[in-house]
């Protein structure tokens, strides 16, 4: 099964994108000379205020009950957040983020343990496991970790990975403006990457192999237990693609050359060949996967 999702217009990415729309406008005033530009920003600030001021009203007549229940939210965590009325302390935020991707990071045979959260805004991670050595090790920080501690942690500054790693994987999170949670999918990241929703993926049955086109870019994701699991539709051993794989317990067969990769390992194949993974997490109850910008093309 292939399914090809050219632009999918849909709420959620109204939303992920707003921050920059809204930047491109201030931007575009600016050629109507200084002062019309400092109005425009000016308005955005006061609009930006009177909804922080209804969401603390919102809050205050709720109760923590409501509070707890609207930071489940995607969106509205993002908001509560710019405005900093968000009911978790920023080290509950980045470990509850932490356990999110606690399963994708298990499919690379590791772990990841938050060490501390300092208060000049640095968070201290150390690998657990065979993830630190994987092929994919760089992916799995710079778009899994990276990417749910800034969606939960804004103002966090840096991101530090203790151990071995830590002179080699350093990943600097720059401080960022008002409309950080609302830009490029709730942030920036270091690389240049964007996150694409496969709601498709979300139907798949433990066992299932299926491919999608998604932005020009073809996958394979299979799912073995509750984990839908994402890899670029490419054979490292034949130099061809993996149309028509099957998925046996947690071996993943090449339909042209027979090779077995194992996809409860990151997709380790023999004498050390790999499958390239690709991040697929669940943003805001939506199976999404990551791909880099631009789209790289088939090998």
């Amino acid at each position: 099964m292939k399914v090809d999702r050219p632009g999918v217009p849909d709420s959620e990415t109204q939303w992920r994108t707003a921050g920059d729309r809204i930047q491109t406008l201030l931007d575009s005033c600016a050629a109507a000379g200084t002062g019309a530009h400092e109005r425009a920003r000016q308005l955005v600030r006061e609009v930006v205020a009177l909804y922080g001021a209804g969401l603390e009203r919102i809050l205050r007549l709720g109760g923590p009950q409501l509070a707890e229940r609207l930071a489940t939210d995607d969106l509205v965590a993002s908001l509560l957040l710019i405005h900093d009325l968000h009911p978790h302390n920023v080290d509950r935020r980045v470990s509850d983020a932490l356990d999110r991707v606690r399963p994708y990071l298990g499919s690379h045979g590791g772990d990841v343990e938050l060490i501390d959260v300092t208060a000049d805004g640095v968070v201290r991670l150390a690998f657990r496991g065979s993830c630190k050595s994987c092929p994919s090790s760089a992916a799995t920080l710079e778009l899994a970790v990276e990417d749910a501690i800034r969606a939960a942690a804004p103002g966090i500054a840096t991101i530090e990975v203790v151990g071995a790693e830590a002179a080699a994987r350093p990943a600097v999170i720059p401080a960022d403006t008002l409309l950080a949670p609302l830009r490029s999918n709730g942030h920036r990241h270091s690389t240049a990457t964007s996150w694409h929703p496969v709601p498709e993926v979300a139907g798949l049955e433990p066992g299932d192999v299926a491919g999608f086109l998604v932005a020009g870019s073809t996958l394979l994701v299979c799912r073995l237990g509750d984990l839908p699991l994402a890899y670029r539709d490419y054979c490292p051993v034949c130099d061809d693609s993996l149309a028509g794989a099957q998925l046996r317990e947690t071996m993943l067969g090449c339909p042209r050359c027979g090779t077995q990769f194992d996809v409860a390992h990151a997709g380790a194949g023999p004498n050390g060949s790999h499958l390239d993974p690709l991040p697929l997490l669940l943003r805001d109850g939506v199976p999404s996967v990551a791909l880099p910008e631009p789209l790289g093309a088939g090998r």
